[in-house]
């Protein structure tokens, strides 16, 4: 980027944004003033030196270049003499259009060159000021509203009459048109022929055609009249491009190109080509950017976009210089002063070239610097009043001009010192079609065209969000549905696209203040404040009442020299800000909203072709609903599916075509798709959220409307986007999550179905723009409300698949790894659901079947179901290496399994029954499917909890596989010792993954499992001594291994505080092996020392007798309580309380032990002391074992005694038994 001194380089293309460069600071006269220009863009030539024209030069003689296109002077030669640039009044949106970056953000004021120094000669001139305003957001444009040209176009075709009208009543009663003088025309046309000699070299008048002297004398008025009056445009028509005919929509309007349509309106200003939204009529608009530069200007904290027309010629001591032409009979003065000083800063042109004549004929030259000017003679005035007054006026205007895409109208009569402002909008709203005003449109696009620029940097300026949506909706203000659905539908798409609804919400946070305090955030609908300034200079109480029209007044012009006269109170209010959503369902239908107002434009732009019924958006469009009677099962969803996978397969070949005659390419086909799109994610997120709220129905009905609007995107589509199909499949997925739900939560179906049916008038009238181009029944098996649990959980299977296959046939798996992972867990999980379900259906019929032992064929169709069900899911699970899920399908197969075997236990009566090879087959299937279970996760540490439940399920197996064959052994089929050693086997197998040690929730049952294995081992080894003769050998080993099971099954049972019968069982049982020891005893000594070892057993019971003791009081407290406590504590009494059959049995069997090995031992201890005379140990034993003997026969012979007093009594018995164990020790010994 280079500074204006050099302009002849290459400058950058219009359009390219530049950081400016800083100027430096000009000390003019005493007074600082700061002021740095940078060119933007330039389409002058490599500038050249001027020709110095000779003394007594005749410039009233046409030189031979004259009037002749010139690339040296560009527009500057010809205008001069026709229409120049300033009387253009879109000159400011040109420019704007051209530099969209700077519109709105960085920029005060954009405006041509002339326009800023009338503004700030105001306080100097006499002359009248007419200007149009227009604010968007904090920048400011300027452009002359040239009320004579106005006021003839008026008088011709009667457009602005009421303008015309309110300027006669309030500021010129006789307003008639003021031609311009002969001395006028004169001095353009010497000013022209200089300039054209300045280039031409020789510095020599040359005689031209005779016609060149008709050109300069007569025409040049009328061109000048015709030029102004073509430069004001008609009140803005449509253009062809958004007619209704769909035929013509292919050539103009916004072409939105793909990476628009995908992306967030991705594109650059310049490429969207908005202005083609002109057409060929954009130039006789005035909307098109012709000064020869433009010039990025800092004066003093004012940033100005300004155009300049001025020629710049070389030479002299500085590389740049304007040329000026005097006569020497007329001082310069003040306002020209200020002219050339301006247009000197603002193309930083340092030296002024000044060629002064008489009457025409060329005296002298003259060089100033730039510096110098505010000091000659007869023209002094002070840069920093200058500085003032564009302050003051920059002011002035943004406290007033608060309304965007208002047209406001700065005006002072010619002569007057007070200056008025007008809300033209206002008034002409008033008055007549806001339409007649012929800024509505240009200021429309410019408020869109800033909104676009501003999207494309919207990811990286959150903060701009709330003035983005503020510039739409004052766009869409300004728009008529009938003239401009196009603009309408895509600003209102850029609406919804500000919400995102792929985020969390971040309202809370900084990226969106809910109070800004800058100038860029500003309200959409400021009202008029009044001035807090202490003068009150504006303040409309005080104008006189002919002025009431006014917004607001600067009563003398004088006041804009005054330093800081007038503030900016432009506040800054809440409202602009970006809206703040409570929820995610609330941001969802805002974008609904806009959605919906893009789809109404845009179908009202279409014409409706064929016999295409009009909706009536106040029916409601039926949302099917079958119940299991109508709807085809399973079987039904796989012809569904498969006509589903068929027309996906055939987007691929682009053969779509809208119904509602949109023609593919077309805007509105290609803005449909992506408000359908919007609607489709918006519709997504809601279900989302009502999934989370377990609000299920509704979550259904949404996913229904997202695929609705996917399937008529997919119908318009021709080639479907990668980014789409994704997200095609997150919708299937949630729609199977959804289903999956529905079927587990079957109890709320009403509440569910009530949410599914509700429809609110913003849907329907969605549903009705989507049916204008399909039937959006494609989705319709995956979104129906079904009452059959079986159908609702192979309709969730079924997206899975679809979402799955789309992910293979698009080619999409590796690039969305993460969805891949996720849709097939999905379909693992419910293909263990469906398992399940089937594994539950085929135990009932099981439990219903009655009397018949042979297993039906509808169990077995069962069978096969689960059975295919877990094993695809397993293959599932394995495909992305998730071993834990895996592990638990293989579990959920090895529970299949034992269930198959219950089925095949024979119905014969308990005696006949043995355990069947069918049985024995599918248990040791289980044992095989939980063994690879427990291979799949190959260590606890990958997911203990799972393993530990693997454990269990294999432990609970072989236990129950060994229990059946110990309980009903096969000895028609297997040798009693091959069946003692199976059992055998299985039981330390089960052992083994009996996890006893490791403290869980678990640990008791464990613990419990493993007492009984010990307890049943030992009681079968115990069998087998009994029953076996012979091998000395093998009973000894018998003998030590049922003794060694009966001690571990004690220690276990002692640990737990809930098994006092089973403890007190094994206890008897080893009091019967000892018993059964004894009887194969000879010698005295030997049977005594079995007997006390059997009394020692019993002795050790009395822990069991004291938890019996234990429950029995807690159960008598509460039978003691009154009637109501007992009936509500009842049915925790049985539950967890004793089963007092199963005690009394017990204290019968120990009683008559007890009494047996006490008679027993007083026998034998009699008979000893016979034979070896008294020993003291023994005697006291034998005293005690009689006394407990006589206590135990008067008990047992009292039949009156409770349960209670029973187990009493046994108490007392044994603790006289253990106090005296110690003393007959020694004696026994």
């Amino acid at each position: 980027m280079e500074e204006l001194c050099g302009v002849g380089a290459a400058a950058p293309l219009r359009g390219d944004v530049e950081e400016p460069k800083q100027g430096s600071v000009l000390f003019l006269g005493g007074n600082e003033v700061k002021s740095s220009a940078v060119v933007k863009y330039s389409s002058a030539p490599p500038q050249a030196a001027f020709a110095r024209l000779q003394e007594k030069t005749d410039l009233k003689l046409p030189p031979a270049n004259w009037l002749r296109e010139s690339a040296k002077l560009g527009p500057a030669g010809t205008t001069i003499l026709g229409n120049n640039k300033k009387s253009k009044p879109f000159s400011s949106f040109g420019m704007a259009y051209d530099f969209i970056d700077s519109v709105g953000n960085d920029v005060d004021v954009v405006s041509d060159s002339e326009n800023i120094k009338k503004l700030l000669k105001i306080p100097y001139s006499k002359s009248h000021v007419s200007m149009a305003v227009h604010r968007i957001g904090r920048t400011l444009l300027l452009d002359e509203l040239d009320i004579q040209e106005l006021f003839m176009r008026s008088s011709q075709t009667g457009d602005w009459t009421w303008l015309k009208e309110f300027y006669q009543r309030l500021i010129d009663q006789k307003w008639q048109r003021k031609k311009k003088s002969k001395e006028h025309w004169y001095q353009k046309a010497i000013l022209s022929k200089f300039l054209y000699y300045s280039i031409n070299g020789d510095g020599a008048a040359q005689p031209v055609p005779s016609t060149s002297k008709q050109h300069q004398e007569g025409p040049v008025s009328g061109e000048s009249d015709e030029a102004g009056r073509a430069s004001w445009p008609a009140p803005f028509e449509m253009p062809s491009s958004l007619s209704e005919d769909p035929g013509a929509s292919n050539q103009g309007g916004v072409p939105l190109e793909p990476s628009y349509i995908v992306g967030h309106v991705a594109s650059a200003p310049k490429e969207q080509n908005l202005t083609t939204l002109f057409n060929d009529g954009e130039n006789s608009q005035g909307l098109k950017n012709d000064f020869v530069r433009n010039i990025l200007w800092t004066f003093e904290d004012i940033h100005m976009l300004v155009g300049s027309n001025m020629p710049i010629f070389g030479g002299g001591r500085y590389p740049a210089v304007s040329l000026r032409l005097r006569d020497n009979n007329k001082p310069i003065n003040v306002l020209t002063g200020i002219d050339y000083w301006l247009d000197n800063l603002i193309c930083n042109v340092p030296e002024l070239v000044m060629c002064f004549h008489v009457n025409g004929i060329v005296q002298k030259y003259e060089m100033i610097k730039t510096e110098d000017i505010p000091n000659l003679e007869n023209s002094n005035f002070s840069t920093k009043v200058i500085k003032d007054i564009a302050q003051n006026i920059l002011s002035f205007l943004k406290s007033n001009c608060t309304k965007e895409g208002h047209t406001y109208w700065l005006f002072k009569a010619s002569g007057s010192d007070i200056v008025k402002l007008y809300d033209l909008t206002t008034l002409c709203e008033e008055t007549e079609d806001k339409y007649q005003n012929p800024f509505t449109m240009p200021v429309a696009i410019l408020l869109y065209k800033v909104a676009c620029n501003m999207m494309l940097k919207k990811n990286q300026n959150k903060k701009h969000y709330g003035t983005i949506r503020t510039l739409l909706l004052n766009c869409l203000k300004l728009l008529d549905n009938g003239r401009h659905p196009q603009i309408i539908a895509s600003a209102n798409y850029m609406l919804s696209e500000l919400f995102q609804l792929d985020e969390p919400k971040k309202e809370d946070s900084t990226d969106f203040p809910i109070n800004g305090n800058s100038d860029e955030s500003y309200s959409e609908e400021e009202e008029e404040m009044p001035d807090s300034d202490e003068n009150g200079s504006y303040s409309n109480s005080s104008d006189p009442p002919d002025d009431n029209k006014a917004v607001a007044i600067i009563k003398s012009v004088g006041e804009l020299s005054v330093p800081e006269k007038y503030k900016s109170v432009h506040r800054i209010r809440p409202s602009c800000a970006f809206p703040v959503c409570h929820g995610t369902e609330e941001r969802c239908r805002l974008v609904l909203s806009y959605v919906l107002e893009g789809l109404k434009s845009l179908d009202s732009s279409v014409k409706k072709e064929g016999d295409l019924p009009a909706a009536d958006p106040s029916t409601p469009i039926p949302l099917k609903y079958e119940d299991e009677s109508t709807s085809g099962g399973p079987e039904c969803l796989e012809k569904q599916m498969a006509l589903f996978l068929d027309k996906m397969g055939s987007f691929q070949k682009g053969k779509h075509s809208s119904q509602s005659g949109m023609i593919p390419g077309s805007w509105q086909y290609k803005m449909k798709l992506q408000l359908i799109l919007k609607s489709s994610k918006a519709y997504y997120v809601l279900s989302d959220a009502a999934m989370i709220l377990q609000k299920y129905g509704r979550a259904l009905r949404y996913i229904k409307l997202a695929l609705q609007c996917h399937d008529t995107y997919c119908c318009l589509c021709a080639n479907m986007l990668p980014e789409v199909l994704v997200f095609l499949c997150q919708c299937l997925t949630l729609c199977g999550d959804i289903q999956l739900m529905l079927a587990q939560n079957a109890n709320n179906r009403a509440a569910y179905l009530e949410e599914y049916n509700y429809q609110t008038k913003e849907d329907q009238e969605i549903l009705h723009s989507l049916h204008r181009e399909s039937r959006c029944q494609v989705f319709a098996w995956a979104t129906d409300l079904s009452t059959d649990l079986e159908c609702q959980l192979s309709i969730s299977c079924k997206c899975y698949e679809a979402a799955y296959e789309i992910l293979l046939f698009s080619n999409l798996k590796n690039q969305n790894p993460e969805q891949h992972i996720q849709v097939l867990k999905r379909m693992g999980n419910i293909r263990n659901e469906i398992g399940v379900f089937y594994m539950n259906q085929a135990a009932a019929v099981q439990t219903e079947r009655v009397g018949n032992k042979n297993v039906s064929t509808t169990e077995q169709q069962l069978w096969k179901k689960s059975f295919s069900c877990f094993e695809e899911g397993i293959q599932n699970f394995e495909s992305i290496d998730d071993a834990t899920n895996a592990a638990l399908l293989l579990c959920n197969t090895g529970r299949l399994m034992r269930i198959c075997a219950q089925a095949h236990c024979a119905t014969e009566s308990d005696f006949k029954r043995e355990f069947s090879p069918e049985e024995a087959l599918y248990y040791n299937k289980a044992i095989d499917y939980y063994l690879k279970a427990l291979r799949s996760l190959g260590k606890r540490d990958v997911h203990p909890a799972v393993w530990d439940s693997v454990n269990w399920e294999l432990s609970t197996t072989y236990f129950t596989m060994a229990t059946l064959q110990q309980d009903y052994a096969p000895l028609s089929r297997k040798a009693q010792e091959q069946i003692e050693k199976e059992v055998s086997e299985a039981m330390m197998k089960s052992l083994k993954y009996c996890d006893v040690d490791t403290v869980s929730a678990r640990q008791p049952l464990c613990q419990y499992r493993a007492a009984t294995i010990h307890h049943r081992l030992a009681s079968m080894y115990h069998s087998c001594l009994r029953n076996q003769v012979g091998d000395e050998h093998l009973r000894k080993q018998h003998r030590v291994l049922a003794d060694l099971h009966y001690s571990k099954a004690v220690r276990l049972f002692q640990l737990l505080k809930d098994a006092p019968c089973e403890f007190l069982r094994v206890q008897l049982e080893r009091v019967a092996f000892a018993e059964f020891q004894m009887a194969s005893q000879n010698s005295s000594a030997g049977k005594l020392k079995t007997l006390f070892g059997a009394l020692d057993i019993m002795v050790k019971t009395k822990g069991a007798f004291q938890l019996i003791r234990k429950e029995l009081v807690a159960e008598s407290e509460q039978i003691s309580q009154d009637k109501s406590s007992a009936e509500n504590m009842s049915p925790n009494d049985s539950s967890t309380g004793l089963n007092r059959e199963e005690v009394l049995k017990l204290l019968s069997i120990f009683e008559s032990r007890m009494s047996f090995l006490l008679l027993q031992s007083i026998k034998l201890l009699t008979s000893t002391k016979k034979k070896i005379g008294g020993i003291n140990e023994e005697e006291v034993v034998l005293k005690t074992n009689k006394q407990v003997y006589s206590l135990l026969l008067r008990a047992t012979a009292n039949k009156s005694m409770t349960l209670l007093e029973r187990i009493e009594v046994i108490l007392n018995l044994l603790e006289q038994l253990t106090q005296t164990s110690e003393a007959g020790n020694g004696g026994i010994q």
